[in-house]
């Protein structure tokens, strides 16, 4: 699979963004993801956007999360982000980002969430 990447440069200085980023390989992807907060926290937010926008979109709800003591992790969707990006269209089906997002759920192994 063809596959294209943002150069980690153009996510610098974000305003309101000042969240580290994590990665893990899925099926050959890199996929880039936020864990904020303790990781023994009872409650763990799992914020997934949707199409067209990233983890970028909870910038303003992390920090309030986080001050009530949550975990908060936040992943960008394969094609989104700071996640590698598909170079063929038809790549992008619904299938395969279940696929990819359950493996990295399961990689992950995360449990007992709050779906944001």
């Amino acid at each position: 699979m063809a596959v294209l990447r943002t150069p980690d440069e153009r996510f610098a200085d974000l305003p309101g963004f000042p969240f580290a980023p994590h990665y893990i390989e899925i099926g050959g992807l890199r996929v880039q993801y936020l864990d904020e907060g303790p990781q023994d926290a009872p409650v763990t937010a799992l914020c997934l956007h949707g199409n067209p926008t990233w983890s970028y979109l909870y910038r303003k709800m992390i920090p309030v999360l986080l001050a009530a003591g949550h975990r908060v992790v936040a992943p960008d969707l394969v094609g989104f982000g700071r996640s590698d990006k598909p170079a063929q269209r038809r790549d992008y089906s619904y299938l395969n980002h279940v696929l990819w997002m359950t493996a990295w759920l399961q990689a992950n192994e995360l449990r007992h969430l709050t779906l944001f």
